[in-house]
């Protein structure tokens, strides 16, 4: 195989320790809030592979002073080259494959990670194992078919030894956690607004059955085996249906799925920009807030003020007045148009000029 750039290199090495650290992290028994830091890990593990693919190409992702001229300077911070986080990658990687199960898995993780990293919520670990697993396993999928099985994980990997997983589910989750509503609501919505071929797609979720069974005869038996269910027999399959039946999950609709509060869209613009900061009173703070989203749909016009004797009349392709809570709810639509306007730049000076004014009269 011809010898990799060393920028291709570096960064597979970084996507390699980083999903390493994350298994180990998982799979360590004295942590209590494993998919905190797995999660964590394999974002930034995800991230560089995409770096190294790019670079691979020929690439370079870094984002530009003007996304308008694909030659132009590129930006720096402090010096270094403002690379692509995750949510960029997924865009110039899949383009218009919006519906594919690997991006809507990693999706979900980039909005998960939002709302766990300042809090503690072991008790949703148990009901993001199917999304956690399929996040490493497309990532080995990944790195074999762009790189070669030699820089693949699998063979520095094994099971790991557990006991009985815990039966808790996301309802349970609340209730013995309060603060963990907010974070199993999004869990339950973001399952419901993907398709139903993602959503039962492995590669958005493993599952599995690990059925305990007597010894095999054969000294030389593996203990453990992975059978792919698209791979057996039509008979192999009628033996299997009884189990799918006992353990299928009801679907239930959720209101406003396809709807997010104003400070979920603040969380991914801010993410999608790179979480770009600022000092504001000796402090640093995001760049993006929620003053500066108000700001954002009262220059589009996207919704009425809280005053309004119609607050219904909306732009229903970014914001949805909902009449039972008396507010409103915003769309992917919108977390789009904010970022790709904010990253062109004269969007951020119009409305950052606007609130110097009024914050000095």
């Amino acid at each position: 195989m011809k010898r990799l750039p060393r920028a291709v290199k570096d960064a597979i090495q970084k996507a390699r320790d980083s999903a390493l650290l994350a298994v180990e992290v998982y799979n360590k028994p004295a942590v209590a809030f494993k998919s905190g830091g797995y999660v964590t890990l394999m974002v930034i593990a995800w991230t560089a592979l995409f770096h190294a693919i790019f670079f691979h190409r020929g690439e370079k992702p870094y984002y530009r002073t003007d996304e308008q001229h694909p030659k132009g300077r590129y930006q720096k911070i402090d010096g270094d080259y403002r690379h692509w986080e995750l949510g960029e990658c997924l865009k110039q990687y899949y383009k218009n494959d919006a519906g594919n199960p690997v991006r809507k898995n990693l999706e979900f993780f980039i909005q998960l990670r939002n709302k766990i990293e300042h809090r503690s919520l072991p008790e949703i670990d148990p009901t993001i194992f199917g999304e956690c697993q399929a996040m490493l396993l497309n990532f080995d999928s990944l790195v074999g078919s762009v790189f070669g099985a030699r820089y693949c994980l699998r063979e520095s990997l094994s099971f790991a030894l557990q006991m009985y997983p815990s039966a808790s589910n996301l309802a349970d989750a609340v209730k013995q956690n309060r603060s963990a509503k907010a974070t199993a609501d999004f869990i339950q919505q973001y399952r419901s607004s993907i398709s139903a071929g993602a959503l039962q797609s492995g590669q958005y979720a493993f599952k599995a059955f690990l059925i305990q069974v007597t010894n095999n005869e054969s000294k030389d038996a593996l203990p453990i085996q992975f059978f792919h269910y698209e791979k057996l027999t039509e008979d192999q399959k009628e033996g299997l249906e009884p189990l799918f039946v006992a353990v299928k999950y009801k679907q239930v609709p959720v209101a406003n799925s396809d709807t997010i509060r104003a400070g979920e869209v603040v969380a991914r613009v801010q993410e999608e920009l790179g979480n770009p900061k600022i000092t504001k009173g000796g402090k640093e703070v995001d760049k993006f807030n929620l003053s500066l989203h108000t700001r954002c749909w009262q220059h589009f016009k996207v919704r009425p003020d809280g005053k309004s004797l119609h607050p219904e009349q909306t732009d229903p392709k970014y914001c949805i007045y909902d009449k039972r809570h008396k507010d409103w709810g915003y769309t992917d639509g919108w977390v789009q148009l904010l970022t790709e306007r904010l990253k062109e730049g004269s969007l951020w000076q119009q409305i950052t000029a606007k609130a110097v004014v009024e914050e000095s009269k």
